[in-house]
């Protein structure tokens, strides 16, 4: 069995259950296949001295070092780079004394955790792989800045077996960079089991539901050009109603702009955060997805609703143009809300039309654990040989 470290740059941490939960999903699918250690690493400012937090999560250990980060001056910020290595050298230091010596490494999220991997390479000879989930580098965010971080990330790129983008558009948006490697090969973000598998608690809604989830991110994810429509739709019909999922930086500002627009009552509903589960009940409860975001490296979110049967509008962005069609779905292009609006009036009248069950099966084939694990776990074996 392939042995194998994940280390990343995001991860779940004891302030932050949910950072970089997609890495993790990637462990887990990995799991079933090979012997996988997590190594993460998370300055603190709370803590004086190193910390090591140690657990076993589905088919894997979890190894989280804690280190400490006592300011923003110019001395601390010389000294977190030094810890920042030092936690890695005291992770790994751990996890072999465990008699844990991995076969190949697979780094998350460029550059830092990247370039950890490659100074493995360099004194232990171990090959790694890299898995990127960066919106920086597209065209419309262009934050890929800084020359020795493009030194470092292209030195780091090319020296990896394997990059792994988490979309055909995210791909390219990082060739254009000149992050040159020969073997890039896009691997999707898993969906939980339950989006598939579970039966929901369907319960009769007596209007038609659009639902949307999102981390409310304006810049991104543009929700209020969704409830510019909808308020433009609840003109012209209101046997519909609106869910919105999610919180984040911008919900407050969301939902008062939404409400200076005085909706009918029961049009746009606020149901802030769920739990994965919640949402997957609600999708099952929903008759179409809407998602109207500038810009995505890959958008769960479509994958997830696909999983429950549902047909899917949407921007061409993230893992969209490669998986939505005309028997799932219908993209339309960013910012033009018009277009926006005659979709959602479409699909009311025709949700109905589109297949559930073949929807479901096709996204099953390409976003469940057994099917991701297997596809990353058939690239270590080729870059071990």
């Amino acid at each position: 069995m392939i042995k194998v470290l994940f280390i990343s740059q995001w991860y779940p941490h004891r302030y932050d259950p949910m950072l970089g939960l997609f890495v993790q999903k990637h462990a887990e699918a990995v799991s079933l296949y090979c012997k996988v250690k997590v190594l993460y690493v998370h300055a603190d400012e709370n803590i004086r001295t190193f910390e090591m937090e140690e657990k076993v999560h589905f088919n894997m250990s979890e190894l989280i070092v804690y280190y400490p980060y006592l300011g923003k001056n110019i001395l601390y910020k010389v000294a977190k780079p030094i810890n920042y290595i030092r936690a890695y050298w005291i992770g790994y230091k751990h996890i072999s004394q465990q008699g844990f010596t991995p076969d190949i490494v697979h780094a998350n999220i460029l550059t830092r955790t990247a370039f950890i991997a490659y100074l493995l390479k360099l004194w232990k000879g171990i090959p790694y792989i890299i898995s990127e989930h960066w919106s920086r580098y597209l065209l419309n965010r262009n934050t890929f800045n800084g020359t020795l971080r493009k030194i470092l990330t292209r030195l780091v790129v090319r020296n990896a077996k394997a990059i792994l983008p988490v979309s055909e558009s995210l791909k390219e948006a990082m060739l254009t960079h000149k992050l040159t490697n020969e073997n890039y090969i896009v691997i999707y973000n898993v969906v939980d089991n339950f989006f598939f598998h579970e039966n929901p608690i369907i319960v009769h809604h007596l209007k038609k539901r659009i639902i949307n989830v999102s981390c409310f991110d304006e810049q991104a994810k543009n929700i209020k050009g969704i409830i510019r429509a909808c308020h433009e739709l609840s003109k012209l019909r209101q046997d519909f109603e609106v869910i919105l999922i999610g919180t984040g930086a911008d919900f407050e500002d969301v939902k008062e702009y939404s409400d200076s627009l005085n909706f009918p009552t029961g049009i746009i509903n606020f149901l802030g955060e769920k739990t994965s589960k919640e949402v997957a009940n609600w999708m099952h409860n929903s008759d179409f997805f809407v998602l109207f975001s500038n810009f995505e490296t890959a958008g769960v979110v479509i994958s997830e609703s696909l999983a429950c049967g549902k047909p899917v509008l949407c921007t061409r962005v993230g893992i969209a143009p490669e998986c939505i069609n005309d028997k799932n779905g219908i993209l339309i292009s960013t910012n033009d809300e018009n277009e926006l609006l005659k979709k959602m009036n479409y699909l009311l009248d025709h949700f109905q039309d589109y297949d559930s069950t073949m929807i479901k099966k096709e996204s099953m084939d390409k976003f469940n654990y057994s099917h991701i694990g297997a596809k990353i776990t058939k690239i270590y074996e080729n870059s071990i040989l």
